[in-house]
């Protein structure tokens, strides 16, 4: 008893927690040279971390698939097997998942598909072609999880075909009506629409902006981190409509990590500063490397998921460091 209490007492002091004070790496997920960790998507749900991500994988035969994946962890420290949650087809390649929201009795959690027909690791780098379009999985306790459903985010009259390239798709509830969900996904900088039901939206705009776009409330307003070239930017707004860049990329630990030298990039933020077990911003993100130049090699191979916090969004920790200003 006397332990327990000891430990509890440490988790509390000063909101800090035993969590991130004990790890020992920024690598949460390391990559190898047929395993690729992208596009990190974290939901926080009574006492565990599910770790949402692209898994690009190398087949014997030399082809690559991208699936969506999950682990999960209590510690962040002790990972789970990541289990495949989408099928395997070069002309899907479900990936990027956005975020995890709670509606009404279900989980959703938003996707895109990344179509690359035929690609081989000895081919030179493609990315995905047209056809890429965002999507919506759902399910009632966070292991079972149904087929995908296309998000119509151009409105329900506009066919698929017409819709035009998007991915990286993010989910946010409305700061001033709660009914209201925006699906931010990057099409022309970052375009947003609306919805009540998550099943017919309206277009709503665009902004300039990089990808993996992770959009959070913060003082009444809407903070948005995304993925520049490299680094991690974030801009502010009142109102979806008038944008304000906050200091420049954060770029962590880059200039000292091989596996994050080609690009830091991917960055998905949890404000956790009122959850006794962590009290700061956490940023899950993926970095590829080695090289400074991209090749199959460190963007369908070789991409770990990393690990950094900070209380005011300008100051950032992570394992062995004390921390860096960006």
């Amino acid at each position: 008893m006397a332990g327990l209490v000891a430990l509890l007492a440490a988790t509390a002091v000063g909101g800090e927690t035993n969590l991130l004070d004990d790890l020992e790496s920024p690598i949460l997920l390391a990559g190898d040279d047929t395993h690729a960790y992208r596009d990190p998507a974290v939901l926080s749900h009574e006492g565990t971390f599910h770790l949402f991500t692209t898994l690009v994988e190398t087949d014997p035969d030399g082809r690559l698939y991208s699936y969506t994946v999950v682990t999960r962890s209590r510690d962040l420290k002790q990972w789970s097997a990541p289990k495949k949650i989408t099928p395997k087809d070069q002309n899907l390649n479900f990936s990027s998942p956005g975020n995890v929201i709670r509606f009404g009795e279900e989980w959703i959690l938003c996707l895109q598909t990344y179509p690359i027909p035929g690609l081989k690791r000895s081919d030179k780098v493609r990315w995905g072609n047209q056809d890429a379009r965002i999507w919506v999985m759902r399910s009632t306790d966070l292991k079972h999880w149904s087929d995908a459903e296309l998000l119509r985010v151009k409105g329900p009259d506009v066919p698929r075909e017409k819709m035009g390239r998007m991915i990286d798709a993010y989910l946010v509830r409305d700061i001033r009506d709660p009914g209201k969900w925006w699906c931010f996904y990057k099409q022309r900088g970052v375009s947003y629409s609306w919805s009540r039901d998550l099943k017919e939206w309206t277009y709503g705009g665009r902004t300039g902006s990089g990808e993996n776009v992770c959009v959070l409330h913060d003082e009444g307003e809407y903070l948005l981190f995304h993925s520049p070239p490299n680094g991690i930017g974030i801009k502010r707004s009142p109102d979806l409509m008038q944008w304000r860049d906050i200091g420049k990329p954060i770029t962590l630990g880059q200039d000292h990590w091989p596996w994050a030298e080609t690009r830091l990039t991917g960055g998905f933020v949890l404000d956790l500063r009122r959850d006794p077990a962590i009290g700061h911003y956490v940023m899950f993100f993926h970095g590829s490397g080695p090289g400074k130049t991209k090749t199959m090699d460190n963007v369908c191979a070789n991409c770990s998921i990393g690990i950094a916090w900070s209380k005011d969004l300008k100051t950032w920790h992570w394992p062995g460091t004390s921390g860096a200003k960006p």
